[in-house]
């Protein structure tokens, strides 16, 4: 076997290439080898690509994109006992220290030294064989495909979501923003105890992929308030839940308004830019705030969710393209179109 690889690599701001790189080599104690099948390009990685830093994560050396993986266990190493050669799998990209506070609270996603794929500066999985630990790696189960796989990730983040709204049976709620992450939010609510979902957007392609749904209610923004419907629906009460995955700046000037009094507000997407906060209308209402990072403790159950009868992550992705097109998949990526969903990459195996 040849001791290269073919990954996609970041160079800098506005410049991918393929590049072949070192394997990772045998995998060590606690760890496993796998064969990359499927990623999905996510917008964080298109957004390094274009602007070259998120935040405080800024891009100052090639970096390895990638960070939602499916693919098939070629190795286990030392210790390794639920895994073995030839399983299917799936990769939770985020990878903590066991001992840090954070973890020991359960609550490893927020803790500082986690490191995470495609994050400055640790290489994601856009490659062709990654070592991953055996810990956060699990098994995909028939029903799901490798690229149902890949879209575990996502889905965490909308099952993070709807734990932290504590639904309740019946309850309506509503999504603000029709992307990957608030489609898959609003299917964890469906599937987590609400009756019915609101889901708005200002483009009519995205709605139109969730349309047919049952338990899902479609609002085009640009026709329709999202508040105004659901109170006419509610006798005017609303929602008791409302998931703002957008990450605009401009739909927190209505957000707090959304809510029925009691409901929580759980702010999913991230603004690139400080937004108003209505105390008063918030403490008038008695509304509980929430925030997600990522997500813990929830892939596995985000895997079994997928696999049942009630999902169908297979209609969120877009399209499929060989690895050698990664360039102009990300320039398609980078433009946003209202038809794209969910674009993958894919490796032979």
């Amino acid at each position: 076997m040849s001791q290269t690889m073919k990954a996609v690599v970041l160079q800098e701001q506005g410049r991918i290439t393929i590049d072949e790189i070192e394997r990772p080599g045998a995998p060590g104690p606690g760890e496993v080898r796998i064969g990359m099948r499927t990623v999905g390009i996510c917008g964080s990685d298109v957004h390094y690509y274009t602007h070259g830093a998120i935040g405080d994560f800024v891009v100052r050396a090639p970096m390895v994109l990638g960070h939602e993986g499916s693919g098939t266990v070629l190795e286990v190493g030392q210790g390794v006992t639920h895994l073995q050669p030839g399983d299917r799998v799936c990769m939770e990209p985020g990878i903590p220290n066991p001992r840090s506070r954070a973890s020991r609270e359960g609550m490893y996603n927020v803790d500082p030294d986690v490191r995470f794929w495609a994050t400055p500066p640790v290489d994601g999985c856009l490659a062709e064989e990654v070592l991953h630990p055996a810990e956060y790696t699990y098994k995909l189960p028939d029903a799901l495909t490798y690229a149902e796989g890949a879209l575990i990730e996502p889905f965490a983040v909308g099952m993070q979501a709807a734990t932290k709204a504590k639904l309740k049976p019946g309850d309506i709620a509503a999504v603000v923003g029709c992307g990957t992450i608030g489609i898959l939010t609003a299917i964890a609510a469906l599937n987590g105890g609400a009756s019915r979902v609101y889901i708005s957007d200002v483009a009519a392609e995205k709605l139109a992929l969730v349309a047919d749904l049952d338990g899902i209610v479609t609002v085009d923004a640009s026709q329709e308030d999202l508040g105004e419907r659901i109170r006419q629906d509610t006798d005017g009460w609303g929602p008791q839940a409302v998931f703002e995955a957008s990450g605009a700046a401009g739909a927190y000037k209505t957000l707090w308004d959304l809510p029925a009094p009691g409901g929580v507000l759980v702010l999913v997407g991230m603004p690139t830019q400080e937004v108003p906060l209505d105390v008063v209308k918030i403490q008038s209402k008695e509304l509980r705030v929430e925030s997600i990072f990522r997500y813990a403790n929830v892939y596995q159950k985000a895997i079994d969710l997928a696999a049942g009868p009630g999902v169908d992550l297979s209609r969120l992705v877009t399209g499929t393209f060989p690895v050698d097109e990664s360039v102009a998949v990300f320039d398609r990526g980078a433009e946003g179109r209202p038809t794209d969903t969910k674009l993958q990459i894919t490796f032979d195996s």
